[in-house]
């Protein structure tokens, strides 16, 4: 028995490593994806989470496998933020606000992605079906706290906010510098505002 629980010890370690690890490296490919988009050189990935390129094809045989990964691990984080924003703001409608930042962050680390999954790789059939089913009940949990405290309109639904949110950072892909996709996601989250 004492074997058992020496030998057992060090495998939670590694596998709380290889997690740590792992989230490094999915946080260094997304901060690449801003900057250079889904095809950036997976040597620049790794520079930047302090690897080394073999480390990332251990991790994800393909980049199919990566741009997967960073993209269902920002999902999760958005969904995670959900409720820890609720419990945590000052009002439903600051968690509200905050959460749909979170959210811009997360479309704008898709520079590339759209034609990605229009290749044809399968790794990349699911994508925009589990992010609609993780994140629409999280907004509409924000929406319908800030609606019935009072501080938000409450003809609108999560899907409806998400999707314009959505095609307001589509702007950014065509790289004029006179459009400000954040800008029109404040405009659009202060129009969502109940007259005082």
């Amino acid at each position: 028995m004492a074997e058992t629980e020496v030998g057992s010890a060090p495998a939670p370690r590694k596998r709380a490593d290889a997690r740590r690890n792992e989230k490094t490296l999915l946080d260094a490919a997304a901060a690449a994806f801003v900057t250079s988009g889904v095809e950036v050189p997976v040597r620049d990935i790794a520079a930047k989470a302090g690897v080394g390129v073999g480390t990332i094809y251990r991790h994800f045989p393909t980049r199919a496998d990566l741009i997967v990964a960073v993209y269902q691990h920002q999902v999760e984080a958005c969904v995670e933020a959900g409720p820890a924003l609720l419990a945590s703001s000052s009002t439903p409608y600051a968690a509200l606000a905050s959460w749909i930042n979170l959210f811009v962050d997360f479309l704008v680390t898709k520079h590339g992605l759209a034609k990605a999954m229009q290749s044809g790789d399968s790794a990349y059939q699911t994508l925009h079906g589990s992010f609609i089913d993780r994140l629409v009940p999280v907004c509409a949990q924000l929406l319908d706290e800030a609606a019935a405290a009072g501080q938000v309109r409450t003809d609108l639904n999560a899907f409806e906010l998400m999707f314009a949110i959505g095609n307001l950072c589509a702007g950014d892909d065509y790289g004029d510098s006179r459009y400000n996709a954040r800008r029109m996601v404040e405009l659009l989250v202060a129009g969502l505002r109940t007259q005082a």
